[in-house]
């Protein structure tokens, strides 16, 4: 993990060029189309869309920000207001809106190796709700939302990057998911409301329009995650069990029929309800240039966890994507991607940025605005404006990428590490007289290659049983369990038994050298050890009762040869329950 700077778009390239292989980019000619069950281009070349989507920017769900309920984007909009007033609200959200995403997004995610962007639209931003029309069954459209996305479409292009557009907040809201289409229950949803499903399919006619000649434009995601019970709305409110989906697939053969007015080119990609995977009812396809999205977490990356989707293309002769995928670990990821591509299926991960460090950048936090959370979740005073207005501001600020945290290691986990076993350094470890390499700074690379941890990720979809995956969540996002002291010192925690960690050092002059480790346990069982090349080094160290696990004391392997140049150092857990700091080495 490296904070954000100035320069942090150079050194993504630098990064790029020395450290990622194998990258499918787009050869993009012309518009893309559905050929069968592949996308392709005007060349009839394949095209493997590696994209990310912009979670978080036109559309606020309460976790990215660190809100845990009433996530809602008008909830949140309601409590921000609450505090700091109505103009200071605008101010906000004009900034938030302003920063989130740029240019320097879009060129870092191209330099990284992406070759796609999955634009998530909330409704209000280019059209009014029905309840705010001033003439009923009219459309007022509204130029923020066409100018950002204007703006961003400027952005890929210059990339040579594909713009998919995704409606991800329907008018009225399209499931009882309430947070991913910033629904308000009071007011009729999607599914209640012939007036909302009229501006929708009028909304996806203005896209089409303005953009039916724009080539990098690669596909229009017509309704985000529907989850609506039909049938049986008590029992399955989120659709998981529909077996006809009849208004679903009516919408959405409307769109389409509204689309093909005005634009003939561009791919449809339609989901089905249950968040996105559940298409019972929705054939017969009704048009030659369609996609179907998945949505994919938690679950296992086998074989047969792709087979329902790839079951369905072949049936349908159609081209899959997985629109949603992402929030677990590197581990995960990496399986994911090498699971899709293996089987030509092209993905858009979420999202780009959130505060939380399982996505390629993360956004700081502040003081200030760490005591609204507080109060928002009840443990703590209700903030002052002043205080309010300070922490939004420094939060708004901090969403610019040049201020954010690039994660390096989960960027490596998506695009070098499903093709390579290779490991990387993560910084440089030049060894010379009393030099400290942090336990946290292991190399780049896949589990049982780079380190080995026996916790690696989240799979509570396919076991049941939710899975830490990283217990301490900070720094970086492998299996390995990292934890912060206070004054913002990380360590390696919660050691199991055989599991170990790997540095590539590079040693400046050779000579026998003491290694001094630096551990904390609350018992006196844990035990490690170390090796050079694949050599175990002698001898196997006791890890002494520190007191508790954030007291940290020295051990030693004395009489330690290292010869010049690069190497590979491992260590080893031989017992566990330990937490490991730091490794110096004396000359």
């Amino acid at each position: 993990m490296i904070n954000g700077i100035k320069a942090s778009i150079i050194f993504s390239v630098t990064f790029v060029l020395s450290c990622f292989v194998n990258i499918h980019e787009s050869k993009a000619q012309g518009f893309l189309r559905a050929d069968g069950k592949k996308i392709v281009n005007e060349n009839n070349e394949n095209i493997l869309l590696r994209g990310v989507g912009l979670g978080g920017w036109m559309l606020q769900e309460g976790y990215m920000l660190g809100i845990n309920n009433e996530g809602q984007q008008h909830k949140i909009k309601q409590r921000i207001t609450d505090l700091v007033g109505e103009q200071e609200t605008k101010v906000f959200y004009n900034n938030w809106l302003s920063n989130h995403t740029r240019k320097a997004d879009v060129d870092s995610m191209k330099a990284w190796g992406f070759n796609s962007v999955r634009l998530p639209m909330h409704y209000n931003l280019y059209t009014l709700s029905i309840e705010e029309e001033p003439v009923k069954g009219q459309n007022t459209w509204l130029e923020k939302g066409f100018s950002m996305t204007d703006s961003l479409l400027a952005w890929c292009k210059a990339n040579k990057m594909y713009l998919i557009l995704d409606l991800h907040a329907a008018p009225g809201g399209q499931g009882n998911d309430f947070n991913i289409s910033d629904r308000d229950p009071s007011k009729p949803s999607l599914w209640d409301s012939e007036a909302n499903q009229q501006k929708t399919i009028a909304l996806w006619r203005k896209l089409a329009e303005r953009y039916a000649n724009e080539p990098w434009i690669g596909a229009y995601d017509i309704i985000n995650e529907p989850n609506w019970g039909f049938e049986d709305p008590t029992n399955d409110k989120n659709g998981l069990k529909e077996k006809k989906n009849a208004p679903l697939r009516k919408l959405m053969l409307d769109i389409t029929k509204a689309i093909r007015e005005v634009d003939q080119k561009h791919i449809v990609i339609i989901e089905g309800n249950g968040w996105g995977n559940n298409y019972n009812g929705i054939f017969p396809l009704w048009d030659n240039n369609m996609a179907l999205s998945f949505h994919k977490y938690w679950a296992y990356n086998d074989q047969a966890s792709a087979k329902g989707m790839i079951t369905i293309r072949d049936e349908h002769n159609v081209p899959i994507w997985l629109g949603e995928t992402g929030e677990n670990s590197n581990v995960w990821f990496t399986e994911a991607i090498r699971l899709f591509e293996k089987n030509n299926i092209g993905w858009a991960w979420w999202p780009l940025k959130k505060l939380g460090n399982n996505n390629p950048i993360q956004v700081k936090s502040n003081h200030e605005y760490d005591v609204i959370l507080n109060y928002w979740k009840g443990d703590g005073a209700k903030p002052t404006a002043e205080v309010a207005k300070s922490g939004l501001k420094k939060l708004a600020h901090d969403l610019k990428i040049e201020n954010g945290i690039i994660h390096y290691d989960v960027i490596d986990a998506m695009m070098r590490q499903p093709f390579s076993n290779e490991t990387k350094p993560f910084k440089n470890n030049t060894i010379k007289k009393n030099t400290t390499i942090y336990a946290v700074d292991y190399d780049l690379g896949i589990n049982g290659i780079a380190y080995f941890d026996k916790d690696t990720a989240d799979y509570h979809v396919s076991t049941g049983i939710n899975t830490a995956g990283n217990k301490g969540r900070v720094y970086r996002n492998d299996g390995v369990d990292i934890s912060r002291t206070p004054n913002d010192s990380y360590y390696v925690s919660h050691i199991e038994t055989g599991e170990w960690l790997q540095y590539t050092i590079d040693v400046e002059s050779a000579g026998v050298y003491t290694i001094v480790l630096n551990v904390a346990a609350k018992d006196a069982n844990g035990r490690l050890s170390i090796a050079i090349n694949g050599r175990q080094m002698e001898p196997i160290v006791n890890v002494p009762n520190t007191g508790d696990y954030t007291t940290f004391k020295t051990v030693q392997l004395k009489k330690i040869k290292l010869n010049a140049g690069k190497q590979k150092l491992k260590v080893f857990a031989n017992a566990g329950g330990f937490n490991f700091n730091y490794i110096r080495f004396i000359e």
